[in-house]
C-alpha cells in the first residue's frame, strides 16, 4: 500500500508541474495544496465518536508541529494559490502537512 500512495502522490505532483509548463503560455496557472492528515467528520463515520480525540492525538505525534490540520487551514492555502495574491505563482506544490513532509523519522 505504501508504495502505491507514494507514487500516486508524486504522479500528481508532477502532473501539477507538467501541466503548469504546458498552460502557461496561455496564462494559465496550475498549483496543487498536498495537505498533512486534516481533522474532519469522516472519522466519526469509521471510529466510534469518543475515540476520535485520542486517535488525533496520537497522530499529530508524527507531526514537527505536533497537531493535525484543520479544514480552514487547508481551505486558506487553496484560496491563496486560486487568488490573484499569487498571479505570478505557476507550478506550486504548497505543502500543508504540518512539516511532516520533512520528517524523517515517519514510519508508514
Amino acid at each position: 500500500m505504501g508504495v502505491a500512495y507514494g507514487m500516486s502522490k508524486a504522479a500528481l505532483d508532477q502532473f501539477t508541474r507538467s501541466l503548469a509548463l504546458d498552460l502557461a503560455p496561455k496564462q494559465v496557472r496550475v498549483n496543487s495544496v498536498n495537505p498533512g492528515f486534516t481533522k474532519t467528520s469522516i472519522f466519526e463515520g469509521i471510529m466510534p465518536k469518543e475515540d476520535v480525540p485520542g486517535f488525533l492525538d496520537s497522530v499529530a505525534t508524527i507531526y514537527p508541529l505536533r497537531k493535525v490540520g484543520q479544514p480552514e487551514e487547508v481551505a486558506k492555502a487553496i484560496a491563496f494559490l486560486a487568488s490573484s495574491e499569487s498571479s505570478f505563482s505557476t507550478g506550486v506544490l504548497l505543502e500543508c502537512d504540518g512539516g511532516v513532509h520533512m520528517n524523517t523519522k515517519v514510519v508508514p
